[in-house]
């Protein structure tokens, strides 16, 4: 059989938003629901919509912050159905709302255990403390992105700023991973590697 894809999810997908306008704040908690804003404890307010569910920071300098999207497509659609809400609101909004993915996040499973051990010695640009975390932590140059490795094959990948960028990640990590021979392949599959040597364990 041949090597499997690592098998990939968007948990989360983080994007700035820019109005070129203030807000009123207070207007906003006054007027709409599902706001939460209490100025002594945090200087913006929270808009948390239930779909798509995302919550989202609104300051007074007219920048947004979504959070919760699972896909940049998502976090879009959240940010112009709140802007649509203040509309109805009779809250001015004068131009349209400038959106910039800032960072994706994403859980991957390669579907075999790696030699985290191994790999902190053989893969470049890594930390591997495992008295302080169970993981290790990759720096990938392209795409850039940070990987966090785990013995069980599963990894998060954040920093990521295109979807597509995730899944070309998990390739070329799980190829690097392959070449170095850090993971264990399941007993009874060949995945085509016929000249592959795992790292004695």
């Amino acid at each position: 059989m041949p090597r499997p894809k690592p098998v990939t999810k968007i948990e989360n997908v983080v994007a700035s938003v820019t109005l070129n306008q203030r807000l009123d704040l207070d207007e906003i908690a006054a007027t709409m629901p599902n706001v939460e804003f209490d100025p002594e404890q945090f200087p913006g307010l929270v808009y948390r919509l239930k779909k798509p569910k995302t919550a989202t920071l609104i300051f007074n300098s007219g920048k947004m912050v979504c959070t919760g999207a699972k896909s940049e497509k998502e976090a879009k659609r959240a940010v112009h159905k709140i802007v649509k809400n203040m509309k109805e609101a009779e809250i001015e909004i004068i131009g349209k709302p400038i959106i910039v993915v800032q960072n994706i996040v994403a859980s991957a499973s390669l579907g075999a255990e790696l030699n985290l051990e191994l790999a902190a010695m053989k893969l470049e640009n890594t930390l591997y403390e495992p008295e302080q975390f169970p993981g290790l932590i990759y720096r990938m140059r392209d795409p850039k992105v940070v990987i966090l490795l785990f013995g069980s094959g599963k990894l998060v990948i954040t920093g990521a700023k295109f979807e597509p960028q995730i899944d070309e990640a998990a390739e070329k990590v799980m190829d690097r991973l392959l070449e170095l021979g850090v993971m264990r392949i399941p007993e009874g599959e060949d995945w085509g590697l016929e000249d592959y040597e795992e790292d004695e364990w």
